[in-house]
């Protein structure tokens, strides 16, 4: 492995990621790639997290999933910075291509390991990974999948605010935390930036799209979520789910 990305903390951990799977699927292994803010440019080491995907020539077994749950367990208590940061899935090679609701994959999310399908985020991934993917070890990624269409990421964030953030509008619990509306409010900016371009941009970029294209009485809102964690911030909770209403509102077809 090289210097995968311009953050030391960030490769080491990822080193030792990179040797326990190489070590764990041996000859099984193809590739461990970074999507999200690691492959944009806009990683924020104050609230970012490492969004990997590690790449297998086959399902892996169901006698291997202990083993593998068991190393993340490792590695979250290893008192690395970043080792309870990592997020991300293991999938074979040939589920890469397109995607598909029906399969599913061991991933690692928040320190809980599991194994279950992907939703329609997974469309906006694999073509961040297409397209953006770092690769920390194996091939180029880019063969591996196909192109996803303008159409194809429109109907993928339509269907996150539905799956996702509608029910919100019911139940807010989610919301309560500071964080958690920040990141809404800039996950918003980048569903509308998908809708009216067919393309994926960061949250800053969207962000500041946003605040140039949509009615100014949203830009207060969003520059504070830019501005968080590093400036004192008031409760947002009417704000936030007033925008996600708005964004869901403009999402109509």
């Amino acid at each position: 492995m090289s210097t995968p990305t311009p953050y030391p903390d960030v490769n080491t951990v990822l080193e030792h990621l990179l040797h326990e799977v190489q070590t764990l699927f041996g000859t099984q292994f193809v590739g461990l790639y970074l999507y999200g803010s690691l492959s944009s440019g806009d990683f924020n080491p104050a609230s970012s997290d490492i969004d990997f995907v590690v790449v297998t020539t086959d399902p892996i077994p169901a006698e291997l999933l202990p083993a593998l749950e068991t190393m993340h367990g490792r590695l979250a208590s290893s008192g690395e910075k970043w080792a309870k940061k990592l997020e991300g899935s293991y999938m074979p090679q040939h589920a890469l291509r397109r995607y598909d609701r029906d399969e599913r994959f061991p991933q690692i999310n928040e320190g809980h390991f599991f194994v279950a399908g992907h939703g329609n985020d997974w469309l906006i991934q694999r073509h961040i990974l297409r397209e953006q993917g770092v690769v920390v070890a194996g091939p180029a990624i880019r063969p591996f999948i196909d192109p996803v269409s303008p159409n194809d990421l429109r109907y993928a964030v339509r269907g996150v605010l539905q799956e996702w953030w509608a029910p919100m509008l019911q139940d807010a619990s989610w919301l309560q935390r500071r964080d958690y509306q920040a990141f809404a409010v800039l996950t918003m900016c980048r569903i509308l930036y998908t809708l009216e371009w067919g393309e994926v941009a960061s949250k800053p970029v969207s962000a500041q799209w946003a605040m140039a294209a949509i009615e100014p009485q949203w830009t207060p809102l969003i520059t504070r979520a830019l501005a968080w964690p590093q400036a004192p911030q008031p409760d947002e909770l009417a704000a936030t789910i007033a925008f996600i209403r708005y964004t869901h509102n403009q999402s109509a077809p």
